[in-house]
């Protein structure tokens, strides 16, 4: 199938077996592998990418799926010489271990804070009328991205960071 994807602001064409998962589409295809396979059953969270300005698990969609969406990879938000806000407190903080999953615990930190500043409720929100910033929420909405080195303290910290919040 005849597929297009807005992957980091630029237009792709894809011919694709309707059966390609989006992760694949980025990691095969279009040779995006900062994107990981973990477990590759949406358990893990290594493969979190932004599309449309959600953060999803791209190895259970299809790539057919997201025809003309916008997305955004670990690639898109930034480069070695302008690193994203996040990124870089990922690094100041030492968000990482070995990091296998550090770009999907980066894409959907990124979404995280977009969610709390849209106002958007988790399990753990205890005012509807007020979605804030908190460790309790930090916690809730980033429970999707597993890290096996146990590096969670510093990826909080790194959140907080860009949050202008103290961790």
């Amino acid at each position: 199938m005849q597929t297009t994807l807005k992957v980091n602001g630029k237009t792709e064409r894809l011919d694709l077996d309707p059966r390609t998962t989006l992760l694949d589409a980025l990691r095969e295809h279009l040779h995006l592998t900062g994107t990981k396979k973990g477990c590759d059953h949406g358990q893990c969270g290594a493969c979190t990418v932004i599309v449309e300005g959600k953060r999803i698990n791209s190895c259970l969609t299809l790539a057919v799926m997201h025809d003309g969406d916008a997305i955004k990879t670990i690639e898109g938000l930034g480069t070695p010489g302008d690193l994203h806000p996040m990124q870089k407190a990922f690094v100041t903080h030492d968000g990482y271990q070995c990091g296998y999953c550090t770009p999907g615990q980066i894409c959907s930190a990124v979404a995280v804070l977009d969610e709390l500043k849209a106002g958007i409720p988790s399990h753990v929100s205890a005012d509807l009328d007020k979605i804030a910033f908190s460790r309790d929420e930090i916690v809730e909405r980033m429970s999707g991205n597993i890290c096996r080195c146990g590096a969670y303290s510093n990826i909080f910290e790194a959140i907080a960071d860009v949050a202008g919040e103290k961790a």
